[in-house]
């Protein structure tokens, strides 16, 4: 078990796992790079998880071991890291993946600057305007109306939210990057026509020469790779992409693992509501 990659566990080997890496490696920005690495070489597989049995909307299963995406593969390794059993990881995931801990494709955190940073402040927090490099301020008009309905088919009354960020640009990263430490959470902003989002996020693992690492979660597979050969890889496929009018990599937002993440209990399940016909 020990020498088996991550996403070659079944659950109840994971729980034995986790059990055991809580004694092992008690330091959590450790323990974190330890469990991002034992799941290099996992397959990758966009928009992997929904909610099902729970929900039909998404019919996509709560959790999957086997293969991640980039957000999927970040969740997954914190939850692990912070849980010494499989049913506290499994809690743990979903405290996560959803606002409150509220299973459910309308609480689920979809969009990362505007959801899951925030809802997830008591694990990570914002450090991009602290790390004492340039900002870029940009803004986005979230409509979780829209997109709930686009997406899944599925109405909610929620008003539309115009969010206010800032990043770092590409060529600032190098001035602060020694300030990054062990599994901070880094948010990958992309931009096209004047727009810009969050479109990969990864984990900061430390190399044996110092150097900072993104280990993330991307095609073909997870892999880890310093954060300045992520930028010129990058930087060399926007070139070879210029005047095809596709997003290229603008810079980064950089959250910091909270030393002693204090986890907020799950708000109460609450019960489904009957179609409109039969209510009452």
């Amino acid at each position: 078990m020990l020498n088996k990659p991550l996403h070659q566990m079944q659950p109840a080997e994971l729980g034995r796992f986790l059990a055991w890496q809580q004694l092992d490696q008690p330091d959590l920005r450790r323990r974190i790079a330890t469990l991002a690495r034992k799941n290099i070489g996992q397959p990758y597989e966009l928009y992997l998880l929904g909610e099902f049995p729970y929900e039909t909307f998404d019919a996509q299963p709560l959790f999957n071991l086997a293969k991640s995406d980039c957000v999927v593969f970040a969740e997954h390794i914190y939850a692990m890291a912070l849980s010494a059993s499989w049913e506290e990881f499994f809690w743990m995931l979903q405290r996560i993946r959803y606002r409150d801990g509220v299973i459910g494709v309308a609480s689920r955190n979809h969009y990362t600057e505007a959801d899951w940073n925030i809802a997830n402040q008591w694990l990570v927090r914002d450090v991009t305007g602290a790390l004492g490099a340039p900002t870029q301020a940009y803004r986005q008009r979230i409509d979780r109306r829209a997109f709930l309905q686009m997406q899944f088919k599925i109405v909610r009354d929620i008003p539309v939210q115009q969010f206010e960020d800032v990043y770092i640009a590409k060529q600032d990263v190098a001035a602060i990057e020694a300030q990054l430490q062990a599994g901070d959470f880094v948010n990958v902003i992309s931009g096209r026509d004047g727009g810009y989002w969050a479109s990969h996020v990864g984990l900061i693992v430390i190399g044996s020469d110092g150097q900072r690492h993104i280990l993330h979660s991307a095609e073909p597979q997870v892999r880890e790779e310093t954060l300045q050969g992520f930028i010129a890889r990058l930087t060399e496929r926007d070139a070879r992409q210029a005047g095809q009018n596709k997003a290229a990599l603008a810079g980064f937002k950089f959250l910091r693992l909270n030393d002693a993440p204090q986890v907020p209990p799950m708000a109460p399940q609450p019960r489904p509501a009957r179609p409109a016909a039969l209510a009452g």
